[in-house]
């Protein structure tokens, strides 16, 4: 069975400092956090790292994810590849809402280079403190939801 307070972190080379800030404070909240790197600032290749955070997500090790790189929306993509993900882009702390809410997101994508700590915060803050609200939005996400 999921932790429902397990969640993986990952990102490419390009936003480990701010993975790390992240990883630090949703510990504080109670999260039970996987960092699964990387570790250094060596390049990195962000589709390995999004594939990585989701294969944890759909195996049930984890019950969300957090994925991180320059722009959030290449490790999206990556991330999005894996059935069983619904993986959003977020700048803003509504969408972050919205994702959870209305499309029952699993996985947060965030750009390192795009969103500042404190914002970058918030948004996880509000992705994290979001439920699934189903009803008429369950039938949307099954209409999305590859066969």
């Amino acid at each position: 069975m999921t932790n429902p307070k397990r969640i993986v972190l990952s990102s490419d080379h390009s936003a480990i400092e701010l993975r790390q800030t992240i990883a630090q404070h949703i510990a504080g909240q109670g999260w039970d956090v996987l960092d699964i790197g990387p570790t250094t600032t060596e390049s990195t290749h962000y589709p390995t790292h999004g594939q990585a955070a989701a294969e944890r997500v759909v195996s049930g090790e984890c019950a969300l994810g957090i994925i991180l790189c320059g722009t959030g929306q290449g490790i999206m993509m990556a991330a999005n590849k894996v059935k069983g993900i619904r993986c959003g882009v977020c700048s803003d702390t509504f969408s972050a809402q919205m994702i959870r809410a209305h499309n029952d997101a699993n996985i947060l994508s965030l750009g390192a280079r795009v969103l500042g700590a404190g914002l970058a915060l918030e948004i996880v803050d509000a992705f994290l403190s979001t439920e699934f609200e189903g009803g008429r939005h369950a039938t949307r996400v099954d209409m999305i939801e590859p066969a």
